[in-house]
């Protein structure tokens, strides 16, 4: 059975990373995995998505809407932005985070305050977490998505370790410990 998950958040959060190491630690344990990545306005503060699809024989990378068993949400507004690419019975993790996009930025539109409520309102299970204030403690606010990667890793029957040996692959020495210690805060959240 192929599982697909979405990565969405704001230009410069490190949401390729975080489908980057989902993919490598998936691949690692045997699944066939797909990563496709979207960029949108990224350059600008605007949306990024990238899909994860992994199961026993995947075909494509593209989620559909109502396709997406998670979806990864760096940022509030995202998550409701994307939330009709989640199935019924799927779950939104999501970092309390507001990011002011553009219209909000110029005064052209307000953002708005009850965006989590609304999708609990609409039966959309939300796992909601403070990653940023994780992120900081661990020593960047980069690492918002180490955390709420480190919180879906917990999804699965992969051993921490594992996850750890991505990170250490995958991100720049000088980086390391920092993320590992992100990993961890998120993991034991």
């Amino acid at each position: 059975m192929t599982k697909s998950v979405m990565i969405v958040g704001v230009g410069g959060q490190g949401s390729l990373l975080a489908s980057k190491l989902l993919g490598a630690v998936l691949l690692n344990e045997g699944y066939d995995v797909k990563v496709s990545e979207v960029h949108g306005m990224s350059q600008r503060g605007g949306s990024v998505e990238t899909y994860v699809r992994f199961g026993d024989k995947v075909y494509s990378p593209i989620i559909s809407k109502g396709e997406a068993d998670y979806i990864l949400s760096f940022e509030k507004l995202e998550a409701a932005r994307f939330s009709e690419y989640l199935k019924k019975g799927g779950e939104i993790i999501v970092n309390t985070q507001e990011i002011d996009p553009m219209p909000v930025i110029t005064g052209a539109a307000i953002y708005p305050g009850n965006i989590l409520d609304e999708l609990i309102g609409k039966g959309v299970k939300v796992d909601a977490i403070d990653a940023l204030e994780l992120a900081e403690k661990a020593g960047s606010a980069k690492a918002v998505n180490i955390v709420l990667l480190a919180r879906f890793a917990k999804k699965f029957d992969i051993p921490y370790e594992k996850w750890i040996a991505a990170i250490e692959k995958a991100v720049a020495p000088k980086f390391v410990e920092m993320n590992k210690k992100a990993f961890k805060m998120g993991y034991e959240l």
